[in-house]
């Protein structure tokens, strides 16, 4: 589904899944707490095989840095030749000149070990940095293409988490721990080689203790990664938590929480400290105990090399080029030990990308979607729906549900709470399918159509509306971003909120603060308003649209809703019985079903449960008595 880099359409999205590196291949895996543990077994490269997709677009960068690798390993390796015609023609010799000469050469080969090293510096760095960037953009529009049905069962820190914190691990891979890990293999190889040409039995030397060596690497490392992902998790849980009290930092400090909420997230942060502690020890662990190890073999061998160069065996140039290589290879096994490490926490962040980006959106264009009529004419069914939540599968939230609606028609829902009115707009919007019955759309049922076209077709004014961290320009075009200025500001005056939006300093290109913290409930409410009113949508939803104003800003938008409603399929959810009146019908719901469908007068003769909620509203001395 994701090829690297590229981006694909919302439409497009569900058709082309083979070839990418992070293709989904689950219909759902919830990345919750629970799911957190149950991840692909596999081993660390192959863990990060999926980043060989985004490397691919940038072959020609990679292919100048390995060329940049190899001439720095060579070099280096060319050092010890250089080291041993040094000891002995340089230093033994008595010819100053040549002495010269050799210093001259090893001087230029250091130059160009220090330019090619520089140029691989730059080029992984940059990869790096690239691929983290590329890989940021496929997991956000992989999670934007996720229906709401899976936020309700995954954390949004979480995602969070995996989205920056992951991806960082990542960056360091590609940008570094490759690159060292390549470059010192390459100088475990060549200087291997070079010791074998060196000196023979010497080499048999080191040969003997490469075992001691990999045993302790192989027992670590799997500890180490194990270790890595259970302290990525643990970050995620700090997160997730951090998210969730920011965004409810007013409830945490009306109802003075402050001091349960510190101990909670200190609690959670001593969990990631004691987590990573753990990691890093067996990390240190392993890098000591392989460089003691390591080292202690060069002592052996510089020992039985001083006797070979005592007893004329060997030159002391030889030993000399025979411990210059010993040493590199010595530090290129350290060094890939601790690379090993940084692989092995890659792999764990690679494995909880991977677990996010194969969950397959629940809601998805089909193969070949039925296209809506032009133009719209706003018509509904919904036939014998039954639904129920993610979260709550075993709660029916519309259960044998059946409503018509007329183009142009205006319906209103009401209820007590919980009745379903909210989960017929989240199944008209198709957040969710249902489990049996259909939804219609102007004669085209929804499950055969373009979701993004379904919704372009529907205005929403939220009770709660979201306002974004953007001036007021941005929220009002959200839903119409090539809306003119002039449109934009006809949209504001129509939904009233004009008046207080010229006052700001800015004006509308003021910036609203995060969330519209700089606004009222009421003036967040009427920003929506305008919102909807500017995207001239076939069907308006409308989910207690005056519930947060007053009475004279209730008024006010109530006239702009009137008409914004002239001609135009609405459906209105209110609890307020006063701001149904006018609807051509009002149906009343009950427990996911329509228990009655009338006028306001018809259905206060019935004396059913409308009448009874409008005696609660209208009469509420009559209802309690």
């Amino acid at each position: 589904m994701l090829a690297g880099p590229q981006k694909v359409g919302h439409c497009r999205a569900h058709n082309s899944q083979e070839g990418g590196p992070f293709s989904p291949v689950s219909e759902t895996m919830p990345t919750t707490r629970a799911s957190a543990d149950v991840h692909v077994p596999s081993r660390t490269l192959v863990a990060l095989r999926p980043i060989i997709g985004f490397l691919k677009p940038y072959w020609l960068r990679i292919i100048f840095a390995l060329i940049a690798l190899v001439t720095a390993a060579a070099t280096l390796l060319a050092l010890g030749q250089g080291v041993r015609v040094l000891v002995d023609r340089g230093f033994a010799g008595d010819d100053p000149q040549l002495l010269n000469q050799m210093l001259a050469a090893m001087l230029a080969l250091v130059t160009l070990a220090a330019v090619a090293t520089g140029v691989r510096f730059y080029l992984v760095s940059w990869l790096g940095e690239r691929v983290s960037a590329d890989i940021r953009r496929a997991v956000y529009d992989h999670v934007l293409k996720l229906s709401p049905g899976f936020f309700e069962v995954t954390r949004t820190g979480e995602v969070l988490t995996r989205l920056t914190a992951d991806t960082t691990v990542l960056e360091t891979v590609v940008g570094s721990s490759m690159s060292l890990a390549l470059r010192n293999l390459l100088l475990l190889i060549g200087g291997t080689v070079m010791l074998v040409v060196t000196n023979l039995k010497l080499t048999a030397l080191v040969f003997l203790g490469i075992p001691v060596v990999v045993m302790p690497i192989l027992f670590y490392a799997r500890r180490v990664r194990h270790l890595s992902r259970a302290s990525q998790d643990r970050l995620a849980d700090v997160g997730a938590y951090v998210d969730e009290t920011l965004h409810g930092i007013r409830t945490v400090q009306a109802f003075g929480h402050e001091h349960i909420d510190r101990r909670r997230f200190g609690a959670r942060v001593e969990d990631a400290f004691a987590t990573a502690v753990r990691r890093i020890r067996q990390r240190a662990l392993l890098t000591g105990l392989v460089i003691l190890l390591v080292f202690a073999a060069v002592g052996i061998i510089l020992w039985v090399g001083g006797h070979d160069v005592f007893a004329g065996r060997i030159s002391a140039g030889d030993l000399s080029a025979f411990v210059f290589y010993a040493i590199l290879v010595a530090i290129a096994a350290a060094a890939i030990s601790e690379v090993i490490g940084d692989l092995q926490r890659a792999a764990g962040a690679a494995e909880r990308l991977l677990e996010l980006l194969r969950v397959e959106p629940q809601i998805s264009c089909p193969p070949a979607p039925v296209a809506l009529p032009l133009p719209g004419r706003g018509s509904l069914r919904l036939e014998q729906v039954c639904f129920s939540y993610p979260s709550r599968p075993e709660t029916m939230a519309l259960d044998n549900f059946s409503l018509a609606v007329e183009a142009g028609e205006k319906i209103a829902l009401v209820g007590p709470s919980g009745a379903g009115k909210t989960t017929v707009f989240q199944l008209l919007l198709r957040f969710y399918d249902p489990r049996s019955g259909r939804i219609v759309l102007d004669e085209v049922e929804l499950r055969d159509a373009d979701p993004a076209e379904i919704r372009a077709r529907i205005g929403v004014v939220p009770q709660d509306p979201v306002i974004f961290a953007a001036d007021a320009w941005e929220n009002i075009r959200y839903g119409r971003p090539q809306a003119t200025d002039d449109e934009v500001r006809q949209a504001a005056a129509a939904a009233h909120a004009t008046e207080f939006l010229e006052r700001l300093p800015q004006g509308l290109g003021t910036f609203l603060g995060e969330r519209g913290i700089r606004l009222s409930g009421g003036q967040r409410q009427r920003i929506a308003i305008a919102r909807a009113i500017l995207r001239n949508p076939t069907v308006l939803l409308l989910d207690e649209a005056t519930s947060a104003l007053d009475a004279q800003s209730e008024r006010l938008v109530q006239g702009a809703l009137e008409q914004l409603m002239a001609d135009r399929t609405t459906l209105i959810i209110a609890h307020r019985l006063a701001t149904v009146l006018k609807a051509d019908r009002i149906a009343v719901m009950d427990r996911g079903r329509i228990v009655a469908i009338g006028t306001h007068a018809r259905l206060i003769e019935e004396d059913g449960l409308y009448a009874r909620l409008a005696a609660l509203q209208f009469n509420p001395g009559e209802a309690g008595g």
